[in-house]
C-alpha cells in the first residue's frame, strides 16, 4: 500500500484528476480500482468526483509498476536558462517571450521551449522541486504562437494556475498588441466585427464580415494607429475576443497584413527586407479582476508592458 499525501499543489482536485496526474493509470483501471476501495481517501471509500483537500491522505492498493522508482537529480540542473522575466513574485511569473521560441513541446522543438525554460529557472532557484510534487508543476497560463513574441504568464502554484485560467476565459485580463502592417489603415482606429472559421487541416483561418458559415465564431478586434511610414503602419491592437491568428487574419481581411506573415501576408518581399517572423508583439497587459475574492487580487490595477524601442519591427517607425 502507498499513501499520498495532499499538499497545497494537489488540493482543489478531483481524486481521478489527482491519481491520473500522480500515477497515470488508464481510465478504465482508474475506476475500477476505486469502485473496488483499491484507492481511498482518509481510509474510506471515495467517489472519483470527490475533491481532495490539503491534509488529506490518498491510500493506493496497487502494483508497485505504477508507482516507479525514486528519481535521482534532475534533468532541470543540466538546462541554462535565458529568459527576460518581467515581473516575478510567489504566484506568477511574467516572461517576454521571443519570436521563435515555442511555449510548448510541438513539431519544431521538444526540448528548449518556454515552460521548460521556466521550470529549470524555478528549480535552479530553489522554487520548485519535481521530487516533492505528485500533481503539479508551474505551467503556463496563456499562449503565444513560436513566431510572435510577448507576455506569457506562468504560474507557480496549482492555485495560481486555477484563479489566472478563470481570469483569462471570464476575459478579466487585457492584452495588447503592437504589429507592423502593409498599408496605412483609412481610419486612425476602429473596432472591426466579423466570423472567423479554422480550418484544422490547413492550420489557417478565414475572416468573414456576415452570413458566417457553420462553425464560424465572432471575433472583434480594436486598433488605433501609433506611427506610420508611406507604406507602412504601426498599430496597437486590442483584443476583445481570443480566436487563432485574430489579429493577423483580421487585418489581412481588410487589406493590411502584417509585415512578415508567411500565412495571411506578403511574405517573400517581406523577408527580403529582414522580416524573419510576422511583425506581432504581445506587449501589455492589464489585470482587471472582478468577481469573488481570490489569492491574486493584489495583481487588480497593475499594468505591465515591453519598452515599444525594445520591440525589434518598432525601430524603423521611430527613427
Amino acid at each position: 500500500m502507498h499513501e499520498l499525501k495532499i499538499g497545497k499543489n494537489d488540493a482543489g482536485q478531483r481524486l481521478d484528476k489527482f491519481i491520473t496526474k500522480t500515477l497515470h493509470l488508464p481510465a478504465s483501471l482508474l475506476h475500477k480500482s476505486i469502485r473496488l476501495k483499491k484507492i481511498k481517501v482518509n481510509r474510506k471509500r471515495a467517489e472519483a468526483s470527490q475533491m481532495l483537500s490539503e491534509g488529506d491522505s490518498v491510500q493506493c492498493f496497487l502494483p508497485e509498476e505504477f508507482f516507479g522508482a525514486p528519481r535521482t537529480e534532475h534533468s532541470l540542473a543540466a538546462i541554462h536558462p535565458s529568459l527576460t522575466v518581467l515581473y516575478e513574485d510567489e504566484n506568477i511569473l511574467l516572461a517576454d517571450k521571443r519570436p521563435g521560441v515555442s511555449v510548448h513541446e510541438d513539431e519544431h522543438e521538444s526540448t528548449n521551449t518556454l515552460i521548460t525554460q521556466i521550470q529549470a529557472y524555478l528549480y535552479q532557484r530553489g522554487e520548485y522541486d519535481p521530487d516533492a510534487e505528485q500533481s503539479f508543476a508551474p505551467a503556463l497560463c496563456n499562449r503565444i504562437d513560436r513566431n510572435t513574441g510577448g507576455i506569457v504568464i506562468a504560474a507557480k502554484t496549482a492555485e495560481a494556475l486555477r484563479v489566472m485560467n478563470e481570469k483569462i476565459k471570464s476575459r478579466e485580463i487585457d492584452k495588447f498588441y503592437l504589429c507592423a502592417v502593409h498599408g496605412v489603415p483609412a481610419k486612425e482606429s476602429d473596432t472591426l466585427r466579423g466570423y472567423l472559421l479554422k480550418d484544422e487541416k490547413k492550420k489557417q483561418v478565414a475572416v468573414f464580415d456576415k452570413n458566417p458559415p457553420r462553425g464560424a465564431k465572432e471575433i472583434i478586434t480594436r486598433y488605433r494607429v501609433i506611427a506610420k511610414r508611406q507604406e507602412s503602419a504601426l498599430l496597437e491592437v486590442e483584443l476583445l475576443t481570443g480566436r487563432t491568428h485574430q489579429i493577423r487574419a483580421h487585418m489581412a481581411h481588410i487589406g493590411h497584413p502584417l509585415l512578415g506573415d508567411g500565412k495571411y501576408g506578403q511574405n517573400r518581399e517581406d523577408r527580403a527586407r529582414g522580416y524573419k517572423y510576422q511583425a506581432l508583439y504581445s506587449y501589455k497587459l492589464r489585470f482587471a479582476f472582478t468577481g469573488e475574492p481570490t489569492a491574486l487580487d493584489y495583481l487588480s490595477g497593475k499594468e505591465f508592458s515591453i519598452k515599444k524601442s525594445d520591440i525589434y519591427f518598432t525601430k524603423e517607425f521611430f527613427k
